[in-house]
């Protein structure tokens, strides 16, 4: 869908370990520009070194690489009258981020309340779960995670305070949410989404790369989104229908590309994916 060509320039918005990078790499040739995106310290790290890598295996065959350790909304405004051929995002938390328990994004290991994207900057997890008044919690539970049960899980919390590590706020909102028939996630999904949307103002983040990609785009360039929750999708979805309305994308996937039997069982994790594409005009 991304439709990389050689000697193309593409942009890969959320970088994480390089992993879309790297292919993206292989399609460009040494005439091609990739531009990479992310606010995560570690990952970048990480990506720079599985790209020296690359560069080692590829060889004059490598194209030009600019990597820019900054929240993507800021694509607009870092690459100002640039123009791409491809703009890829992979919303949401990553693997990698999921996986160390210390960054605080899993409920499934102990680690500390933090769920910051970027360690060196804002409020953690730990402290809107001690700080926020028990109305505001509930409705950005509510609003972040939609949980029906925010009221009940907020009062719980904040009874419980202080909130100081993934495994004790798993546990306490377990016991306030309890289990509901038929559901297949842990009682406790949904508030750590909402808690790490909202440290994290990743909503506010996808709306201002929606917004700015058109003028990134040169006509005939593709956008290319990877969604994991209804919130993602939706602004992902309603941005490009009003897009094709005001006849600025041909919207190329009429439902959203998803992993089928065969990858989650080799991925798991992609079950909930969702991909969306569209072309500029």
């Amino acid at each position: 869908m991304l439709n990389v060509r050689r000697g193309g320039v593409v942009v890969d918005a959320t970088l994480g370990n390089a992993g879309h990078a790297s292919e993206i790499a292989r399609r460009l040739g040494p005439e091609g520009t990739l531009i990479g995106f992310d606010r995560d310290p570690e990952a970048m790290a990480l990506a720079r070194e599985r790209l020296d890598a690359l560069r080692a295996e590829l060889g004059p065959e490598m194209p030009r690489v600019v990597l820019h350790d900054v929240e993507f909304s800021r694509a607009g405004e870092v690459l100002a009258g640039a123009k791409v051929d491809g703009l890829l995002a992979d919303f949401g938390v990553s693997s990698m981020q999921f996986d160390e328990a210390q960054r605080g994004f899993s409920f499934q290991a102990e680690g500390n309340l933090d769920m910051r994207m970027n360690p060196r900057e804002g409020v953690t997890a730990e402290q809107v779960v001690n700080q926020a008044g028990e109305k505001e919690l509930a409705d950005l539970i509510y609003e972040f995670g939609e949980e029906r049960r925010s009221r009940r899980i907020a009062r719980a919390i904040v009874r419980s305070r202080p909130v100081t590590t993934t495994a004790q706020l798993a546990r306490i909102v377990a016991g306030a949410a309890g289990s509901m028939k038929h559901e297949r996630i842990h009682p406790a999904t949904r508030t750590f989404q909402a808690l790490r949307i909202y440290v994290n103002s990743e909503l506010s983040e996808i709306d201002a790369l929606l917004a700015a990609a058109p003028e990134l785009l040169r006509p005939g360039g593709r956008l290319v989104t990877i969604s994991f929750h209804s919130m993602e999708d939706r602004r992902v979805k309603d941005a490009l229908r009003a897009g094709a309305q005001q006849g600025i994308w041909e919207v190329l996937t009429r439902k959203p590309l998803m992993a089928d039997a065969e990858e989650t069982d080799r991925n798991p994790r992609a079950r909930s994916a969702k991909l969306r594409a569209a072309e500029r005009k």
